[in-house]
């Protein structure tokens, strides 16, 4: 073989990972081809297989940059569009957070590479769905987490969104990854154990189609109606000096147009001005005319509090009785600056307005919205899981107010839609999501949408919502189950290969390896 056919052979488990990455956002919103997911997953293994642990890094990484490179692009528009960076400086940080982001999944396939000793089986059942689910995990919490994309999103509207409300958005990314191993297994094993990975694929898949019609809560009370409310303030003038009285204009004309509803509900920082500023002015009579209306309204809102100097992300709830939760997970670079003393110059490029909250002191995000508590959540919030769900047992449904208009006509809404439904899928209860430029939405347990709100819309849309109790299994193990799966099957493999070893060592002969031509499946995606 020339040198050239010879890189050119090397190079293809590469470009495979890359493109097994990239084919992987098919499967997020707006595109929602779940299938997808479990057949990138299957490619992503095969560019794995026969490789050393340090080139199983790089195809690895390779997969993250195409994942999140096509996933999360859309960071570049917050920092060149909204906080005034150059073009150019805006594009070389996104790519930088992308290469730093897809060290997560090099270290997933040096670690699947580096462990992957025992049967042929071992590594696409047990090493790389355990490995990638813990990475995966790693990611949404590490150095305050970025839990975007994770797999178990792209199932929402397929079968093994039954298993959400059991073990979560990262059990569902457990199955995802095994769906992907099982499937690999149907093109490369030998007949009988590929007829297995046939059945257990589809056992999994329809034991989820069951899971669905399971009602994990209960109602607890009456319904109510709800509205959300979206006035479609372009982020290029929401924090324009002379923009709040504009801005509150048009909440309080969609508000008037809502006033049959139970609970209405204004999206992130819908006020731009802080609380105290527009108390008199705006919230008392606002409070006032709620209550004669017999209606609750939630409304998102900046905090000062003027005796530390310190303000926060708020969410304000009047009527017959006011609340005030503040933003607990701010968002790094956009509501904070981590490492300031350290970045230096570096901070001061970043001209993003309001981009110094301070951290809410609420224990547990409940606020009390009336005669209920509901359990909220202020944009990025709604992306952790553990979070949410601390809301439960007392919250009877579930608030998201956000504002995606800092990622223009992208990908994000749509993704960032997808999250929350995931959230009431979980926990068993029903979502009102207002957001300021879209997708606005009410969603019920089951994490359908039963009313939207579409982007760069001024509207509102009311729907019924029953306030429900009780736990799903989700809300009592929380992430525990799926993250011990994950790593009971890591340990599995590690033993499992540890006695093939050992049985080699006693009778010196050597089990073929999982590319051997005694397996000729295997040559049909063997590079």
């Amino acid at each position: 073989m020339s040198l050239l056919s010879s890189r050119s052979v090397s190079i293809l488990p590469t470009l495979l990972a890359l493109s097994s990455g990239s084919l992987t956002v098919l499967g997020f919103a707006p595109f929602s081809w779940f299938p997808i997911a479990a057949m990138a997953l299957a490619v992503f293994y095969q560019s794995l297989t026969d490789a050393s642990p340090r080139a199983g890094f790089w195809r690895g990484w390779w997969f993250g940059v195409g994942l999140l490179g096509f996933g999360v692009f859309w960071i570049r528009i917050s920092l060149n569009e909204f906080g005034n960076m150059d073009a150019w400086v805006a594009h070389l940080l996104m790519a930088l957070f992308i290469a730093a982001m897809a060290l997560y999944y090099g270290f997933t396939g040096w670690l699947v590479c580096k462990l992957n000793k025992g049967p042929y089986w071992v590594g696409p059942l047990l090493l790389f769905p355990g490995i990638y689910v813990c990475f995966e995990w790693l990611r949404g919490w590490l150095f305050t987490g970025f839990p975007w994309l994770n797999l178990g999103y792209t199932q929402i509207d397929g079968p093994l969104a039954g298993y959400a409300p059991i073990a979560g958005v990262y059990g569902v990314s457990l199955l995802v990854a095994l769906s992907g191993g099982l499937l690999w297994g149907l093109v490369q094993w030998p007949p009988r154990p590929r007829m297995a990975a046939g059945i257990g694929f589809g056992a999994i898949w329809l034991a989820g189609v069951g899971l669905q019609q399971v009602n994990w809560t209960q109602p607890a009370g009456a319904s109510f109606r709800a509205s959300v409310l979206q006035a479609n303030i372009p982020q290029s003038v929401k924090w324009a000096p002379d923009a709040g009285v504009t801005i509150a204009q048009a909440y309080l004309e969609l508000t008037k147009d809502h006033l049959a509803s139970d609970l209405i509900v204004w999206p992130e920082t819908a006020l731009p001005d802080f609380l105290d500023q527009v108390r008199d002015p705006l919230i008392t009579p606002l409070a006032e005319r709620a209550h004669e209306e017999g209606v609750e309204i939630v409304l998102g809102i900046p905090v000062m509090d003027r005796a530390t100097g310190r303000y926060y992300n708020g969410l304000l709830s009047i009527g017959g009785r006011e609340d005030l939760y503040a933003k607990r997970h701010l968002v790094p670079f956009g509501e904070f600056m981590p490492f300031r003393q350290w970045l230096g110059p570096l901070v001061e490029m970043f001209e993003v307005p309001m981009s110094d909250f301070s951290r809410g002191a609420n224990l547990r995000p409940l606020l009390q919205v009336g005669p209920r508590l509901a359990g909220v959540s202020i944009c990025y919030e709604d992306a952790f899981p553990n979070e949410v769900v601390q809301a439960l047992p007392e919250a009877q449904f579930l608030i998201n107010v956000s504002n995606d208009a800092w990622f223009g006509d992208s990908l994000a809404p749509h993704q960032h839609l997808e999250i929350a439904r995931m959230r009431a899928l979980e926990n068993g209860r029903f979502m009102v999501r207002a957001t300021n430029t879209g997708i606005s939405a009410i969603i019920d347990d089951r994490g359908r949408l039963i009313a939207t709100v579409p982007s760069f819309v001024r509207a509102g849309v009311a729907a019924e919502v029953w306030p429900l109790q009780g736990l799903t299994p989700y809300a009592i193990v929380r992430n525990w189950l799926a993250i011990g799966l994950a790593l009971a099957m890591i340990v599995a493999g590690l033993l499992i290969g540890m006695l093939r070893l050992g049985r080699k060592d006693g009778d010196g002969e050597q089990a073929p390896p999982v590319s051997s031509p005694r397996h000729p499946a295997h040559a049909i995606l063997k590079f």
